[in-house]
C-alpha cells in the first residue's frame, strides 16, 4: 500500500523524547482490503497529531497496533495486548487513538487499562477529544466520554435485536446451524427431499411408539444420519420433533410466526407427535408397559412342533397370561399327556432371559461379539462391547415392550417347551445387533444404568 511521506522536523535538542504508540480499531472487516481504509485514516490523523506535539518531543514508535475486526466490547484484540505488552516492558509513553471508543467502548474495561497504564507512568491522548489522564479534570471528562461510549454501544445492541426480533416475526432465516431437511439458498432455507423424508420418518415413528429409544432403534436399522451424516441418536429425535420450522414456522423468545420456508411435517402428523410427547416419559412408559405384549410369540413352541399361542385371564383384577397349547384350544389334546397345555407367560419368558443374560456374562462371547460387531461399527472398543453387555441387566427394565420383543427376536431362536422342561435355543449371531443397539440408541439409559 502506498501512503504519502511526512515531512517531520528534526527534534529539538533539549526535548525529552517521549515514544508515541498509535492505537486504531475497527469493530468489522468490511472494506479492510481497499487500499486506504479506515484504520489508515485514523492513523493518520493521530499521526497528524504527534507530529504537532514535535516540539514537545514527542516521536512515533515503529510497530503499528490496528485491530481489524475487533469489538470494543471486550480487550482480547491482539494488537491492544501486543500495545500493553510493550507499555510493560517500558517501551511506550504515551497512547493516541483517534476517539476514546476505539481504545474501549467499555467503562468497567478502560477503569482496567487507566490502571495499567498508569501504574507504567503512560498517559494516553485523544486527538478529537483533546484531554490528558494525568489530571482530575482529564479524568472526569473520560469518564463522561466512556458512559457516552458505553451507552451507545448497548444501544447499537438493542437495534441488532429488535432487527432480529422483527425479521423472526417476519418469518424470515436469521441464520445459524442449518436443520436437516433444508439448505439455504439466497439467505433463504429450501427443502431438500431426501432429508425431509427423514424427519418425516423420525415424526411417523414416535407417532406409532410413544418412544424415543424405540425411533432411534429403527432409524439406525434404516441407517438414517443427521446432516453431518451421523447416525441419529436420541438427542437428535427430540431436537427434531420440537423444531417448529418443520411446520412452516419462525419461533423467537417464545413466539411463534408463519415462516417464509416450505413446511415438510405435515401438521396432522406434528400434532400426532406432539400429543405423545404431552405424556411425561414415565407415564409413556407405563402405558406401554401396560399392554404386556407376549415377548415369546412366535418363538414358543410345544414338542409336536406346533406353535403355542399367548392368551390371557383375569381374577380378582389381576391379569395371568400364558401360552397355551393349539391342541388345546381346538379341544384335540383330550387323553394326550405328551402336551404341555399351557405355560405360565412370565415364567418362561424370564427363563428366557435369564438364559440371555447368562450367556452375555461369558468372556468368550463378549470378545466374539466384539469382532461381529466391528464389522458395521470399526471405532466400536472391546471395553465398549464388554460395558454394554454387562449393563443389559439392568437397562432390560428400562426398555419399552417394543424394544424387548426386538431383542428377544434377534438372540432367541426357539423355544420348545414340554412336560420335561424347556429347550431354549439362543441366536449368537444376534448380538452385534444387540451391542450396537445398547451402544448407539441409549447412551443416556446405559449410563444411568452403571
Amino acid at each position: 500500500m502506498t501512503r504519502r511521506a511526512r515531512h517531520e522536523a528534526p527534534l529539538p535538542a533539549s526535548a525529552k523524547k517521549i515514544r508515541c504508540g498509535v492505537y486504531t480499531r475497527k469493530s468489522t472487516e468490511e472494506g479492510l482490503d481497499k487500499e486506504f481504509n479506515t484504520l489508515d485514516a485514523q492513523r493518520d490523523a493521530c499521526e497528524a497529531y504527534v507530529l504537532s506535539q514535535r516540539a514537545e518531543g514527542w516521536v512515533l514508535v515503529p510497530d503499528r497496533y490496528d485491530d481489524g475486526g475487533f469489538s470494543g466490547g471486550n480487550l482480547d484484540r491482539p494488537a491492544l495486548r501486543r500495545l500493553l505488552a510493550d507499555i510493560e516492558q517500558g517501551r511506550v509513553d504515551v497512547i493516541v487513538v483517534y476517539k476514546i471508543d476505539r481504545l474501549s467502548r467499555s467503562l468497567m474495561d478502560f477503569a482496567k487499562l487507566v490502571d495499567t497504564i498508569e501504574a507504567h507512568g503512560v498517559t494516553f491522548v485523544s486527538v478529537t477529544q483533546s484531554f490528558s489522564t494525568t489530571t482530575s479534570m482529564g479524568r472526569l471528562t473520560l469518564n463522561i466520554l466512556l458512559s457516552f461510549a458505553q451507552f451507545e454501544r448497548e444501544v447499537i445492541g438493542e437495534r441488532i435485536r429488535d432487527k432480529f426480533a422483527a425479521s423472526r416475526a417476519r418469518g424470515m432465516w436469521m441464520g445459524g446451524k442449518v436443520p436437516l431437511g433444508y439448505d439455504v439458498a439466497n439467505r433463504k432455507l429450501v427443502v431438500n427431499d431426501t432429508e425431509a423424508a427423514r424427519v418425516r420418518r423420525v415424526f411417523e415413528i414416535f407417532a406409532e411408539t410413544g418412544s424415543g429409544i424405540e425411533t432411534v432403534a429403527r432409524l439406525r436399522a434404516e441407517r438414517a444420519t443427521s446432516k453431518a451424516g451421523r447416525p441419529l441418536d436420541k438427542g437428535d429425535v427430540y431436537k427434531l420433533l420440537n423444531n417448529r420450522t418443520y411446520v412452516g414456522e419462525a419461533a423467537h423468545k417464545g413466539q411463534v410466526y408463519p415462516g417464509e420456508h416450505q413446511a415438510i411435517v405435515p401438521r396432522d402428523l406434528w400434532d400426532r407427535a406432539h400429543a405423545v410427547l404431552q405424556i411425561s416419559p414415565r407415564v409413556r412408559a407405563n402405558q406401554n408397559r401396560a399392554q404386556t405384549p407376549a415377548l415369546l410369540k412366535g418363538l414358543i413352541f410345544g414338542v409336536d412342533g406346533r406353535a403355542l399361542s399367548p392368551t390371557h385371564a383375569r381374577k380378582n383384577g389381576r391379569l395371568y397370561r400364558y401360552y397355551v397349547a393349539q391342541r388345546v384350544l381346538k379341544g384335540d389334546a383330550a387323553g394326550d399327556d405328551s402336551i404341555l397345555r399351557r405355560v405360565s407367560a412370565a415364567e418362561i419368558e424370564t427363563a428366557v432371559i435369564d438364559q440371555v443374560r447368562a450367556l452375555l456374562r461369558q468372556p468368550e462371547i463378549v470378545v466374539g461379539t466384539w469382532r461381529a460387531a466391528r464389522k458395521e461399527a470399526p471405532d466400536l472398543t472391546e471395553g465398549e462391547t464388554h460395558d454394554a453387555l454387562h449393563r443389559f441387566d439392568a437397562l432390560w427394565d428400562q426398555l419399552f415392550p417394543a424394544e424387548q420383543m426386538r431383542i428377544v427376536r434377534s438372540l432367541v431362536e426357539g423355544v420348545v417347551v414340554g412336560p420335561g422342561g424347556a429347550d431354549i435355543r439362543l441366536r449368537l449371531d444376534g448380538l452385534g445387533g444387540l451391542v450396537r443397539d445398547l451402544t448407539a440408541i441409549a447412551p443416556d439409559a446405559l449410563r444411568a444404568a452403571a
